[in-house]
C-alpha cells in the first residue's frame, strides 16, 4: 500500500492554468475524494497521478517514489473511468483478466484473483457473460474488478458512478466504501457530485478553477467552510446567502439584511465587532432554518418574516421557498407545518449555527 503526494503540482494547457500549485498529503489507505464543478481541475489532478498528463511543474510521490516520468504501467495504480471502457467481444472473466495477461501473470494466479474480485463484487455468476448482456451497474462492477485484480497500491476512479440512475448510484457508494474498508488501499476518487463525496470520502479536497480550495473531513467542511464557495458547494439545497452590513444597534453587534435585522449572539459579538460598518455576506443553511413552532429546543432563533412562494413536500420534509421584499431563501421544515404558499409566516433563523464571511475576500471570520 502506498500514500499520495501532490508538491506544488501545476498543470498548464498553453495560457490555462487547469492546477494551479496543487499540495495535498494523502496518507495510506485514506479515502480522498476530489470534488468540485466541471473545469475545476479534478479529473486532470488525477491524470496526473495516473501518468496519462504530463505534469508542467512541481512533483508527484507515489510512496516514497517521484513517479513525474513513471510510465502509467510501472506506477502500481488502477484506474476506473466514467467510461467502463469492456472490452464488448470478451467474456467478463476476460476483461478482468485482460491486464494480467499482459503482464504475463501465472494462470492459476489469474484465476484465483478473478475469482477473489468477482466474489467481492457478487458478480460470479456473470463471469461467462459479454458486457451487452449486462445492466449498467454490472457493468460497473467489472470495471472496479478488473482494478482490483491488479492489486494495485493506489486505486483512481474518475466519475465511475456518472452513468448510473439514481437507485444504483447510492447502491454503488455503498459498495465501494465498503470495498475500501475490505481492501485497505488509498481511494482517490473524482467526482462533481458533493453528496457522494460527503458518503464516501475520509477526507474532500475542494477545487474551483484549478485552486484547491479546502481539504478537511466531510463534517469539518460542513461545520466550517473556509470561504463562500465552499459554504455554497457543499450541502443540499445550497446555504443561503445574504449580503449584510454589519451594525451597532444600542451597544449589541447585529446584521442590517436590506428586509431584516439580527442580532448577534452574545457568545459570538466579539469575533464580529471589529467588522461593525464593514459589508459582509451572512450565510445560514435551509436544516437551520425553521417552522418556529416545530424548532429545535434551546437554540439561539431570529425569527424573519417572510411569503412562502413554494412548497415541496419530500415526505420526512418540506422544503419551504420564502421571499421578502428584496430576498429569496429556502427553509427545511417539519413535514407538520402549515406553511402554504402564499402565507406570510415566520422562519426561525438558528444564529448558533450561522456563517459569516467578508464580502471582499468571501472568506469565512472566525
Amino acid at each position: 500500500m502506498a500514500s499520495v503526494t501532490y508538491e506544488h503540482v501545476y498543470k498548464r494547457f498553453g495560457d490555462v492554468v487547469a492546477v494551479s500549485d496543487l499540495d495535498i498529503q494523502i496518507p495510506d489507505k485514506e479515502f480522498l475524494v476530489f470534488v468540485g464543478p466541471s473545469g475545476c481541475g479534478k479529473s486532470t489532478s488525477l491524470r496526473m497521478l495516473a501518468g496519462l498528463e504530463e505534469i508542467s511543474e512541481g512533483t508527484i510521490y507515489i510512496g516514497d517514489r517521484i513517479v513525474n516520468d513513471v510510465p502509467p504501467k510501472d506506477r502500481d495504480i488502477a484506474m476506473v473511468f466514467q467510461s467502463y471502457a469492456l472490452y464488448p467481444h470478451m467474456s467478463v472473466y476476460d476483461n478482468m483478466a485482460f491486464g494480467l495477461k499482459l503482464r504475463k501473470t501465472p494462470k492459476q494466479e489469474i484465476d484465483r484473483r478473478v475469482k477473489e474480485a468477482a466474489d467481492i463484487l457478487g458478480i460470479g455468476q456473470l463471469l461467462e457473460r459479454k458486457p451487452k448482456q449486462l445492466s449498467g451497474g454490472q457493468r460497473q462492477r467489472v470495471a472496479v474488478g478488473r482494478a482490483i485484480v491488479r492489486e494495485p497500491n493506489v486505486f483512481l476512479m474518475d466519475e465511475p458512478l456518472s452513468n448510473l440512475d439514481a437507485k444504483l448510484r447510492v447502491q454503488a457508494r455503498a459498495e465501494i466504501s465498503k470495498l475500501h474498508q475490505r481492501l485497505e488501499t488509498t481511494f482517490i476518487y473524482v467526482t462533481h457530485d458533493q453528496v457522494e463525496a460527503m458518503t464516501m470520502g475520509t477526507r474532500i479536497a475542494v477545487l474551483k478553477d484549478g485552486f484547491l480550495q479546502q481539504i478537511d473531513t466531510p463534517h469539518a467542511l460542513y461545520d466550517t467552510p473556509s470561504n463562500v464557495f465552499v459554504a455554497g458547494f457543499i450541502g443540499s439545497p445550497a446555504m443561503n446567502f445574504f449580503d449584510a452590513k454589519m451594525v451597532d444597534r444600542d451597544g449589541k453587534v447585529a446584521l442590517d439584511c436590506k428586509d431584516f435585522m439580527l442580532t448577534i449572539p452574545e457568545s459570538r459579538a466579539n469575533t464580529y465587532r471589529p467588522y461593525v460598518g464593514k459589508d459582509v455576506v451572512f450565510g445560514i443553511r435551509p436544516e437551520d432554518t425553521h417552522d418556529p413552532e416545530f424548532a429545535p429546543p434551546g437554540i439561539e432563533a431570529a425569527l424573519v418574516d417572510a411569503r412562502v412562494d413554494v412548497t415541496e413536500l419530500m415526505g420526512n420534509e418540506v422544503i419551504v421557498y420564502f421571499v421578502t421584499e428584496h430576498l429569496e431563501f429556502l427553509g427545511r421544515f417539519d413535514p407538520r407545518t402549515n406553511a402554504r404558499v402564499g402565507n406570510e409566516i415566520q422562519a426561525a433563523l438558528n444564529l448558533d449555527r450561522m456563517h459569516i464571511f467578508d464580502k471582499q475576500t468571501e472568506i469565512a471570520i472566525r
